[in-house]
């Protein structure tokens, strides 16, 4: 492992054991990824992606990360893992397997695939530990390069931590601002559009980011001229180079397999970064990669023979051991002998975390075959059919949990004898108890810090208190009282900054806080998003603002594939309490008025939605958020911030419950369950309908994820015994939704008289102009009628049809 330097003048004996530790690292890694193809094509293991021939860089890397620093790389950097000794062999195999204890697998306890690193931030009880003691990796992810746009955040937090002062908690996440953002990604991924937005991204606020590409000149089996304009990435970048008249970045480029060039790279790289806060990209080329992408197919079918001599001579691995006899650091005697410990280390280590892995598994089959005779021999009519299936599950030699499951689930199905069957269904039952937290855990937070600790506090009004204050005027005191309350929250996006935000919520602020705590930035929404995301994960509180609810869109990836997964794939051993901000809902035309809340809420599990009817219910969840420990997105009624509300004496210190509906109105006839900008209309309805006689209780959802913890809907339908569900999303959106939480979960089905409905916009976006939202989403008048319409099915009589 790669450890702190105090002393840079080394002699040439320590030189030497440095180069033979690296040495060491390299081929132990190089093992792990040769065994670790065949323990997949054997069948041990499911699929593997490995780092061999990137090995060599990874070290140079390694040896420039210091402490408090920060990774965000992607499945080829095991090296660089086990070199700053955050990954042994044994836990490489133990990923491998997929071994759900966190003890064995410290990356994700089986729930990624091997390749994914991470490094726990957080103490068990979910607090934070002192992130400037130890080496950092964020949790990866799979999707092609969707490490940078956090990347962008790690490296901004610095920025924020040295120029930033009151950040009471900053001495567990920061130095003066002196740790760099590491980022890694292959050649071909970076013609993807998340590389390039957070490539000029980082140029344009001049943050300490190295970013290295490993370029072995494919993509899987797609060579880099199908890739990269002149099929060299740092070529097409050269326009990002520094000079004196413009800030931008310093670009190095590197042979892959060049050791003493890397080193010398990666360390001029790292000192430009730390003290300068200048981004760097580097260039790692003339990679090879041996065992092709991955265990999925091999790379004899896609390169040539003279690429593939070419990768044989130019391993990285054996131009350093070349490189190593020549002057002289070790004999090829000595390399060999180094290489064959190596080799039986790394078989041992695959040993230990396979029998570590299948031995409880197994005694557990044991157990459940001993169970099965038990009730074979009690059997009276299926005693064939039982011993059938012990016999198949006897038959498998490494069995998994699943077997064992389908086994006894099925010989459930015809057991006869009751004390039988409850002695199997308890094993079931019990079995899956233990088991499915081990896949299922963590998907929000289980610290004292989660979203249901917070408690409701009202807005204080004074007694003479009327509506006669902007929406808007509400946001923009409150945010006003937070940034003097928590100096670690900042915000930022399009037009936030100079102008105040689209809507003026924010006016004034930039001028009182400071433009690195209320920032303007480009239109890129995936790295505000992440952006947010990696200032999230060194301990600040973003708020990250996307502007319109439907350019969303641009950064839903970003926040299904990173943020939503994060606790979960990490078993809650790091978190991003990230505040998402945006506006949306009704206005004007097919790019300012969408409300795609179904695809939001069924992408972002793991993520709050929160959806305010008002603005004093927004600024109570940004109040209530802001003492959690989990990222949420609040959606604010672009429609309300010239609606006039009161003014609260407690900015800052009310909180609106997360999860918690609201009854707005009380009533007999039927339940109308709607959220967001419509509720208005609801009312509107609700007190035209009562003139009718037809008495509606209206319910504000508030919290699409939760949904109603308290379960009062279901209190409601028990009084009403009719549910109508609101919603300006395309029919079987977030209606469909929002019914199966009613239906499923609250069983309110039993109190039904009638057949549950919704009442949608049409399912095209909607069109321009006022005309255009009164024919495309659900009108006051379509509401009326709607639920008069449910009333004329009960009393035909009392309520006749309106339109003969």
């Amino acid at each position: 492992m790669i450890k702190e330097k105090n002393n840079t003048t080394l002699t040439f004996e320590d030189f030497k054991t440095e180069v033979l530790n690296d040495y060491r690292i390299a081929v132990t890694s190089r093992e792990c990824s040769l065994l670790g193809r065949k323990e997949v094509l054997t069948g041990k293991a499911k699929f593997g992606i490995f780092g061999d021939g990137k090995e060599v860089p990874q070290l140079a890397m390694a040896k420039s990360f210091q402490n408090g620093d920060f990774r965000s790389g992607y499945y080829r950097d095991q090296t660089f893992m086990m070199a700053i000794g955050e990954l042994t062999p044994k836990q490489f195999f133990a990923g491998l397997y997929g071994h759900t204890d966190l003890n064995f697998d410290p990356m994700s306890a089986g729930r990624q695939m091997g390749g994914h690193f991470v490094t726990h931030s957080l103490n068990e009880d979910g607090s934070w530990k002192d992130l400037t003691k130890q080496k950092n990796s964020s949790a990866d992810i799979s999707p092609t390069a969707g490490q940078m746009p956090r990347l962008l955040g790690l490296a901004q937090a610095s920025k924020i931590y040295r120029n930033v002062d009151g950040i009471k908690t900053k001495d567990k996440f920061s130095v003066n601002g002196n740790e760099i953002a590491w980022g890694t990604i292959g050649n071909a991924s970076t013609s993807e559009g998340l590389f390039f937005e957070t490539i000029n991204a980082a140029g344009v606020l001049q943050v300490p980011m190295v970013m290295s590409v490993w370029d072995d000149e494919y993509g899987i089996s797609v060579h880099a001229r199908h890739q990269t304009t002149k099929e060299n990435i740092s070529e097409i970048l050269k326009g990002y180079q520094r000079d004196e008249d413009a800030n931008g970045y310093e670009i190095f480029r590197v042979k892959g397999w060049d050791y003493a060039e890397l080193v010398s790279t990666y360390e001029r790289a790292a000192a430009i970064a730390r003290e300068q806060h200048v981004p760097v990209l580097i260039h790692v080329n003339e990679l090879t990669q041996p065992q092709g992408h991955s265990t999925s197919g091999s790379h004899e079918r896609y390169k040539n023979a003279e690429r593939l001599a070419w990768e044989k001579d130019f391993d990285c691995i054996r131009q350093m051991r070349l490189w190593m006899i020549a002057i002289n650091i070790a004999s090829p005697e000595e390399l060999a002998e180094i290489d064959a410990e190596l080799k039986k280390e790394v078989l041992e280590a695959k040993k230990e975390a396979w029998n570590s892995f299948i031995n409880p598994i197994i005694e557990d089959q044991k157990n459940l075959m001993a169970l099965l005779e038990q009730i074979s021999a009690a059997s009276i009519n299926h005693k064939d059919k039982i011993q059938k299936y012990i016999s198949e599950l006897s038959a498998i030699k490494s069995p998994l949990k699943k077997e064992m499951l389908v086994i006894a689930r099925k010989i459930l199905r015809f057991i006869e004898i009751p004390n039988s069957k409850v002695l199997l269904s308890d094993w079931i039952t019990n079995y899956i108890e233990i088991t499915q937290p081990r896949f299922s855990s963590n998907l929000h937070s289980d610290s004292d810090k989660n979203v249901f600790s917070v408690e409701k506090v009202l807005p204080e009004y004074a007694d003479n208190a009327k509506a006669d204050l902007d929406g808007r005027m509400i946001l923009r005191d409150n945010f006003d009282a937070l940034f003097t309350k928590y100096p670690e929250t900042l915000i930022f996006g399009e037009d936030v900054g100079n102008i105040g935000d689209v809507n003026q919520g924010l006016e004034g602020m930039q001028e009182k806080y400071g433009e690195l705590r209320v920032a303007d930035v480009g239109i890129r929404e995936a790295t505000i998003i992440g952006q947010g995301i990696g200032m999230a994960l060194r301990g600040l509180r973003p708020i990250a603002e996307i502007q319109y609810l439907d350019y969303l869109l641009y950064a839903i990836q970003i926040m299904s594939d990173d943020l939503a997964t994060l606790q979960y794939r990490t078993v809650g051993k790091q978190k991003a309490p990230l505040i998402i901000r945006t506006r949306g809902h009704r206005l004007e035309g097919i790019w300012h008025s969408g409300s795609p809340m179904g695809m939001i809420i069924n992408a972002v599990r793991g993520i709050h939605v929160l959806v305010p009817r008002n603005m004093t219910q927004a600024a109570g969840f940004y109040n209530a958020l802001l003492e959690t420990d989990e990222p949420a997105l609040v959606i604010e009624c672009l429609n309300g911030y010239r609606l006039k509300e009161k003014t609260p004496l407690n900015f800052g210190e009310f909180k609106t419950p997360i999860g918690v509906v609201e009854t707005l109105k009380e009533g007999a006839d039927i339940t109308l369950v709607s959220y967001g900008s419509t509720l208005r209309l609801v009312e509107q309805a609700a007190n035209e309908l009562l003139e009718l006689g037809i008495d509606c209780e209206v319910i504000d959802i508030q919290s699409l994820l939760p949904f109603d913890i308290n379960k009062d809907i279901v209190k409601s339908i028990a009084k009403t015994n009719r549910l109508l569900v609101i919603d300006e999303d395309v029919p079987g959106g977030a209606s469909a939704y929002i019914l199966q939480q009613i239906l499923e979960e609250q069983n309110a089905y039993i109190h039904l008289d009638s057949k549950p409905q919704t009442l949608a916009a049409k399912a095209h976006r909607p069109a321009y102009g006022t005309d255009g939202d009164y024919f495309s989403k659900p009108s006051a008048e379509d509401i009326f009628e709607k639920v008069y319409t449910m009333m004329n099915e009960v009393n035909p009589s009392k309520y006749p049809n309106l339109y003969q």
